[in-house]
């Protein structure tokens, strides 16, 4: 019911801009006011998040380690899974990001029976297939977007030449396909088939995540269709979108409303990014169990506001609040009812 439901407000969105930018022709809503709302909400919910995630105190090193820490000089420290430095910590960062090393680690965890009358036991396996799932997906997608650059320019941009040549390097059709289109569903099919497919994974799997997933689903469906099925006009299309960047923003007649239904997923998309599990983008940077260096043995950290701030409870005042109720329930006290009368 989860995926399901999912599945349906997607279907929904689509309907309503084939009805709103087809059947109505409300061409600037779907083609300019709502793209323009989208990205204000994605900028200001993007920089508010981040924001109030870069004020939250760390005071304390809390990072994530799985190797050996610096400790004597002849046993061999782990720099990348456990940094002592700054430069440590930020070539484990660059690992983090550009080639998801924690997750290439990822082992899944399964019992096995051993024979009649014996205890299942359990084993350990690699599963690297979940890890190039998200390498898929993640590098596709990010190649969608550097190459939807070329739109809002008027001329390629030099860093695109290559990205557009091996793109299209198959040269299957005309136009020629563009790998990263295809991958980008695949791998969008991949990672909901792991949710739908796998028991326990589906069991804590909610409506928030497949609904991301639908969606990019059908951004990808519609821009294939619109360039390989649609034929739309490219050129109408690049001088809408070069206007909305100048702050001219035109509406051009001739123009699908496959393209309407495409700006309008993508404007969810938008929207929906800063309120989503989809901020991993932004804080895995600010991530105290990747960002900081694991250097407690040489650097005092101390919490810098509970000397002003945090009024300290200790033992002794707790059992002043609650001696005779202590003694009543039997429970052992350092000092006695006389004891503590005579204090006071």
């Amino acid at each position: 019911m989860k995926a399901l439901s999912s599945l349906f407000a997607v279907f929904v969105l689509v309907l309503v801009a084939q009805l709103g930018a087809g059947a109505l022709g409300w061409h600037t809503l779907f083609g300019v006011i709502i793209p323009y709302v989208a990205f204000v909400i994605f900028l200001v919910g993007f920089v508010a998040k981040v924001w109030n995630w870069g004020k939250a105190p760390v005071p304390f090193r809390i990072p994530t380690t799985a190797g050996q820490q610096k400790t004597l000089p002849w046993i061999k420290h782990d720099k990348l899974d456990n940094p002592v430095t700054g430069w440590q910590t930020f070539w484990r960062m660059v690992l983090e990001v550009c080639l998801f090393r924690s997750l290439f680690r990822n082992n899944k965890v399964e019992k096995y029976d051993t024979g009649a009358g014996v205890d299942a036991k359990i084993r350990y396996g690699s599963a690297k297939w979940l890890w190039l799932f998200s390498i898929i997906f993640h590098y596709s997608f990010l190649i969608v977007v550097i190459r939807h650059l070329r739109l809002f320019t008027a001329e390629l941009p030099v860093f695109l030449v290559p990205v557009e040549f091996f793109d299209s390097i198959l040269q299957l059709g005309v136009p020629a396909m563009y790998i990263s289109g295809v991958t980008l569903l695949l791998g969008t099919v991949l990672l909901f088939l792991r949710r739908a497919i796998i028991p326990q994974v589906r069991y804590i799997s909610l409506a928030a995540d497949y609904f991301p997933l639908f969606l990019i689903m059908a951004i990808a469906s519609s821009g294939i269709l619109m360039r390989y099925f649609g034929k739309t006009d490219i050129i109408g299309v690049k001088d809408m979108l070069m206007g909305l960047i100048a702050f001219k923003p035109t509406i051009v007649e001739t123009v699908d409303t496959i393209f309407y239904i495409h700006v309008f997923l993508v404007s969810i998309l938008l929207a929906y990014f800063p309120f989503s599990k989809l901020m991993h983008l932004g804080g895995v940077f600010l991530s105290p169990t990747r960002n900081l260096p694991n250097n407690t043995r040489w650097k005092r950290h101390i919490n810098p506001w509970n000397p002003e701030h945090v009024k300290a409870h200790s033992y002794a005042d707790y059992e002043d609040d609650f001696r005779e109720k202590m003694i009543e329930a039997g429970v052992r006290v350092d000092k006695g009812v006389d004891d503590a009368n005579v204090t006071e």
